[in-house]
């Protein structure tokens, strides 16, 4: 019997609707992150962009548990000579919420240019308004256990 391998112009994209209003923030990230590479499917093909996508509303109402402490800190790099920032998680939290839970899932999914691929099928708002009515997304329950 022969393997199945996906092809990307097989693949069907299905949008999911995730609200994310008192979730820890690593175990919604986990859920969608498995989403996004096309793991609950069962032609998933690790090459392959498999995934679904995935629209995340209320990302200012997620909270922090267990090592996720609001004082601990986030550094990034700009890229410039002594360019190093940081702030800490409260702040990004209280000030960019959408981008704390995108940074989240990104870590989640493979550094290279297939994982960049599945991050663009991710879209993230801080509000419970989004702008992808037109695609009918399907609300889904992510598991808190």
């Amino acid at each position: 019997m022969k393997t199945y391998m996906a092809k990307a112009e097989e693949m069907d994209r299905t949008w999911y609707l995730v609200d994310a209003t008192g979730l820890p923030v690593g175990r919604l990230a986990s859920q969608v992150a498995k989403i996004l590479r096309g793991k609950h499917k069962p032609t998933y093909t690790p090459h392959c962009d498999t995934g679904d996508f995935v629209i995340i509303v209320n990302a200012d109402k997620v909270i922090l548990t267990g090592n996720s402490k609001p004082q601990e800190r986030i550094y990034r790099h700009t890229g410039y000579p002594s360019g190093i920032r940081s702030i800490t998680r409260g702040e990004m939290l209280a000030s960019r919420p959408d981008r704390m839970v995108e940074r989240t899932i990104k870590g989640m999914l493979p550094h290279n240019t297939l994982g960049q691929k599945m991050f663009t099928k991710l879209k993230v708002y801080a509000g419970d308004r989004h702008p992808h009515e037109a695609q009918k997304p399907e609300p889904l329950k992510v598991q808190v256990d």
